[in-house]
C-alpha cells in the first residue's frame, strides 16, 4: 500500500512539469518576434484580442450578462 501513495504522489510532480514543458514549447517560436517593436506589438495585440474573444464567447455561451 506504501509503494501505491508513492506512485500516486508523483503525479502532481508530472502534471507540473507537463504543463510547464508544453507552455515552453508553444511560447518558444515566439520568442524571435518579441525583438522587433512592430511584431512585439503585433503579437501582444493578436493574444489581448485572441482573450477578449474568448472571455466574450463563453460569457455569450453561458449567459453571464453583458459587460
Amino acid at each position: 500500500m506504501e509503494d501505491f501513495f508513492k506512485n500516486v504522489s508523483r503525479y502532481p510532480r508530472y502534471l507540473i512539469s507537463f504543463t510547464l514543458g508544453i507552455f515552453f514549447n508553444a511560447v518558444q517560436p515566439l520568442v524571435p518576434l518579441l525583438q522587433r517593436p512592430a511584431t512585439a506589438i503585433a503579437l501582444v495585440g493578436a493574444v489581448v484580442a485572441g482573450f477578449a474573444f474568448l472571455s466574450l464567447t463563453l460569457r455569450a455561451m453561458l449567459g453571464l450578462g453583458t459587460l
